[in-house]
This record gives structure tokens, C-alpha cells and sequence, in this order.
């Protein structure tokens, strides 16, 4: 199977100047190929494949207007235009929403770099048009290094990498555990493992409080700063959003270090097979009380790292139907309790049942792998 491998780069100042021209030129090339479509579109001419725009860009970069786009590598723009291309036919076969222009503010700075071309030397790695950078670890040397991309998560550069690798000999010990998951809990399996909702912990709270006090710090000096109906961005208004991005990344990792070790903790109980339930996420989003808290859960995250972590030891992973009532049921007797509201946190049952519905749900999801 394919893993991720992610390190962190160390540039120098004018490395990290070509970086940022790299990844502004990406943004430019995938935004230019949607714009092409839509006036292809608008003359009732059909869907322009990659390669023709790929060619209409080289022609592109002779003129004068475009000969920056030589500052960068060829690599960067092709799979760009490529990766937009890709999109629409994932939108016409229904499977994503239409592709949208990628905003300079808000998108995330991002580029290619061809695999063929990266070369891993101990703690350095060579990147087209940027030379050889020091990385903060050992990129891992393998024959081929798949789909290389170089991203910036707002504080740090960082290059990810596909590695091939074999799957590892896990002795299973027959067990099945069943994972419910929900947004008072992460997740609550069979086997008694519970996995608290880390949106509730104190440093979250604590994080979560002061993003907002910048929050309407920032919203205040942008009206003390209005000249009519124009914002004016001060230098202090750039220091406060800096802090503000850092806080939000801060958020993002200890938010994906928690699915990582809760998922990482079920694949090494070795069983041998996991059900998971299939939740409804747009439903569940559409409900204004309930959106934020289940954004907030990441359970589509969840759910893809449990599924690559169980396909890496072997394990066998299934998803329930989602219509299975997994906490209506019971899971002694079979009975169906139709009147069962959300905000019943115990189950019971007639036949003297009685426990948590999420325990209970996690016990009717095990019995699938049957």
C-alpha cells in the first residue's frame, strides 16, 4: 500500500521567496483552466482536456505579457492545469461540486514538484527551481516517490510524499469491534474503549476563547480604520490576523492528533474485522444547532484514517448501512424501540436492559461481521 510521508522543509529566505513564486504561480494556472472551460462553455464548444490547455499554456508563456511563468518549473503549471481538469470530471460524474476559483486569501498555498526530478540526500531534499533544502528529518529513500506536494500550513513549509510499502503481519485476535461515533463522544467501541470529545478539554476551550477575543480585536481596528465605505489594512491589523492563523492551525492539530491517536489505538488491538456506522453528515450539517459541533467532531476524517490504518495491518473494515437503527435496537434481544429520542443517553429495554445507547449501538454494529 501507498503511506503519506510528511516533513517539515527549513528554506533559507530566498528559497522561501521561490516557494511562495511557485505556489502563486500554481493558484494562477489552476484558475486560469476553469476560466478557459467557462468561455469554452459560453461559446458551445465542449470540454477542453488537459492536454490541449497544457499546449495552449506553453504557447502562452512565449509572449512577453507571460514570461514570468519561466521563474518556475514547467511541472508546477502542468499539474495545476491538470489537477482543475481533474475536478470537473469529478464534477460531471456527480461525485464533488462544481470547481471554484481558488482564492489568494484563503486557499491553501500549494504546488507540485515532479517526482522524477526530487532527489532525497540525508536531511535534504532537491526541488525544481529552488535547489536543495534542509529538511527537519530524514525523508525516507525509496525507489519511487509518489505524487510529491509542497504546502504551507501557515506557520511552516512542508513537503508530503507517497512511499510504497508492504503490509505488515498482524497476528488478529478474532475479535470484532464495533465503532459508534457521535458528537458527545468521538467514539465508543464494543470492547469498552471510549474516546472522549476533545472539543470539550480545557486547552481547546482555552484556544477557543482567546481566537475569539482577537477575533473582535481585529473587528474593531478594521471600523476605527474605515475611510468611508473602503477597510484600510494597518500593520496592526496584519500582526493580529497572524496571530489568528496560527490559533486556527493550532486548533487543526490538536484536533487531528486526537482522530490519529484514537484511530491508531483501535487498529493495534489487532481484531479481526471493524464495523463502523455510516452517519449522514450533510443532514446532520443542515441542523444549526448541531452543524458546528459535528464540524468541529472531523468524523469523515475519522473514518478515512480508521479505514487506511485497518487496510495497513490487515484488518478488515466494513461500514454499516446507513439506515441500520444501531441505538434503537436492542442488543440482547433484538427488540426495536421506535420512541427512542436523542436525548436518551441510557437504553432500556423490556427485557431488562439497561446501559448506555452509544455502548449499545457499538454492540449491534460488532454483530454485522457475523
Amino acid at each position: 500500500m501507498i503511506l503519506a510521508n510528511k516533513v517539515r522543509l527549513k528554506p533559507t529566505p530566498e528559497q522561501e521567496s521561490q516557494l511562495w513564486k511557485s505556489a502563486g504561480t500554481a493558484r494562477w494556472a489552476y484558475n486560469w483552466s476553469p476560466a478557459r472551460q467557462e468561455e469554452s462553455y459560453r461559446n458551445g464548444k465542449k470540454f477542453i482536456p488537459d492536454r490541449s490547455l497544457r499546449k495552449e499554456l506553453t504557447q502562452l508563456k512565449q509572449t512577453a505579457e507571460y514570461s514570468w511563468l519561466y521563474d518556475v518549473s514547467n511541472n508546477v503549471t502542468k499539474q495545476a492545469v491538470k489537477d482543475a481538469c481533474d475536478a470537473y470530471k469529478q464534477y460531471f460524474k456527480k461525485l464533488s461540486d462544481k470547481p471554484r476559483f481558488k482564492s489568494r486569501k484563503r486557499s491553501k498555498p500549494t504546488f507540485y514538484n515532479d517526482n522524477v526530478k526530487l532527489k532525497v540526500k540525508g536531511d535534504s531534499v532537491l526541488i525544481e527551481k529552488v535547489g536543495w533544502v534542509k529538511t527537519a528529518e530524514y525523508l525516507p529513500d525509496a525507489a519511487k516517490h509518489i505524487n510529491p506536494r509542497v504546502s504551507f500550513d501557515g506557520k511552516y513549509w512542508y513537503l508530503s510524499v507517497g512511499v510504497e510499502r508492504e503490509d505488515e503481519k498482524t497476528n488478529w485476535t478474532g475479535e470484532v469491534i464495533g465503532v459508534d461515533v457521535g458528537v458527545k463522544e468521538l467514539a465508543v467501541c464494543s470492547n469498552g474503549m471510549v474516546f472522549h470529545n476533545v472539543n470539550k478539554t480545557k486547552v481547546v476551550k482555552k484556544t477557543e476563547k482567546r481566537l475569539r477575543r482577537l477575533q473582535r480585536k481585529v473587528s474593531r481596528q478594521y471600523e476605527m480604520n474605515k475611510e468611508g465605505s473602503r477597510f484600510v489594512k494597518t500593520c496592526n491589523i496584519v500582526k493580529v490576523e497572524n496571530r489568528i492563523r496560527l490559533l486556527h492551525r493550532r486548533l487543526t492539530n490538536i484536533r487531528k492528533n486526537h482522530i490519529h491517536q484514537a484511530t491508531a489505538a483501535i487498529a493495534k488491538t489487532k481484531p479481526s474485522a471493524v464495523v463502523m456506522e455510516t452517519l449522514n453528515i450533510k443532514g446532520m450539517m443542515k441542523n444549526r444547532h448541531l452543524s458546528k459541533a459535528v464540524a468541529q467532531q472531523k468524523l469523515y476524517e475519522f473514518k478515512r484514517q480508521l479505514q487506511y490504518k485497518c487496510e495497513k495491518y490487515g484488518i478488515r473494515f466494513t461500514e454499516a448501512d446507513k439506515w441500520f437503527p444501531s441505538s434503537k435496537t436492542c442488543s440482547d434481544c433484538g427488540q426495536f424501540k421506535k420512541d427512542l429520542k436523542l436525548s436518551d443517553r441510557i437504553f432500556k429495554c423490556d427485557c431488562g436492559l439497561k446501559m448506555d445507547r452509544d455502548v449499545n449501538a457499538a454492540l449491534n454494529l460488532a454483530k454485522l461481521a457475523n
